[in-house]
């Protein structure tokens, strides 16, 4: 399977459609289909997760007509690893609108802005470490190996628990607040508001909303889990066009998917360890084509792509039938 020679106005023209589609998406979704504050029920969610994940899935075929079938496959690849890792990401965020007390219907709002913010943090991250794989080749191997230590730690963790208990003890948090200062209360879907300085004076200043601090701290915890996802995905390509556009995607329809699976993410009990396995498929595939591959031949991109598809499912489906068995003893119990 080769690739496609691209040309640079062919280049910039595929970075232009992909600058025109994301922001007409997140228009349409903030100004258009969600413009009053309300709670996004099951059924509304799937319909936008179906929404972007099918854009998503379009753009793979984009890819694949103007880039060919290995960037197609890298790109779908990527956009499976990231929608994945991003599950880790949903349980944070989770406990970020549970600390901060913030109502379901505000919630959705919090989660666009926080993707334009992401949009931003990861084209710096991606364009950088693109360009650093470019420049001095064996920092991949850098990444490889951060992908490997990470997987094990993932296989070795327990819980979120600590996370839970400590997110207001967070020094980023306490930055926030000596350095902002915060309203007690929201003040509807606002994320600043003008009031008092004081109850003694009658000067007007701007205050920040306990709706601010969320946006922010979901805005933190994505670069921390950037960390982790921008490897993966350099590890499995460092053609920025398909590293961008699939992280992108993925994250767009993250904040649909929230909505779906915050009353079930607690059942996918061992997708922690799908998700570790496949770190370190990854992080040892990049040491495998490095060092054996030139001898016993690469792995190609259909194989990696078949190998996380895999790994993905059996962690939902076993992480569905163990569950499922717990919430049936106590029944069994009582019997």
């Amino acid at each position: 399977m080769d690739d496609f020679p691209i040309t640079l106005s062919q280049e910039l023209m595929m970075w232009g459609v992909f600058f025109i589609v994301v922001p007409a998406l997140l228009i349409a979704d903030l100004c258009i289909f969600n413009k009053k504050d309300h709670v996004i029920g099951l059924e509304e969610s799937l319909k936008m997760s179906g929404w972007y994940i099918g854009f998503g899935l379009l753009f793979g075929l984009y890819v694949w007509f103007n880039m060919g079938d290995d960037d197609a496959l890298d790109y779908y690849t990527a956009f499976v690893i990231e929608k994945s890792l991003s599950l880790d990401n949903l349980f944070v965020i989770t406990v970020i609108f549970s600390t901060f007390s913030i109502p379901k219907e505000y919630q959705h709002r919090v989660l666009v802005w926080g993707v334009i913010g992401v949009i931003i943090m990861r084209g710096i991250m991606i364009g950088a470490g693109a360009a650093i794989v470019h420049e001095f080749h064996q920092v991949l191997l850098i990444f490889a190996a951060i992908l490997l230590f990470t997987g094990i730690k993932m296989l070795m963790m327990k819980s979120h628990d600590d996370d839970v208990e400590n997110l207001e003890d967070k020094v980023y948090i306490k930055f926030l607040k000596k350095h902002i200062n915060f309203t007690s209360e929201l003040h509807g879907h606002d994320f600043w508001v003008r009031k008092k300085a004081s109850e003694t004076s009658d000067k007007m200043v701007w205050f920040a909303t306990p709706l601010l601090l969320a946006l922010c701290v979901v805005e933190v915890t994505d670069l921390m889990f950037a960390f982790d996802s921008i490897p993966a995905v350099l590890a499995i390509t460092t053609e920025p066009y398909v590293v961008f556009t699939s992280n992108i995607f993925a994250i767009l329809g993250l904040r649909a998917l929230f909505f779906a699976v915050e009353n079930l993410i607690n059942r996918f009990i061992l997708m922690k360890y799908a998700l570790s396995i496949i770190l370190i498929f990854i992080g040892g595939k990049v040491f495998y084509n490095e060092y054996l591959g030139a001898h016993l031949g690469h792995l190609s991109p259909a194989i990696s792509l078949a190998i996380t598809l895999f790994v993905l499912l059996a962690g939902m489906v076993f992480s569905v039938l163990i569950t499922g068995n717990r919430e049936e003893e106590p029944k069994t119990e009582e019997n």
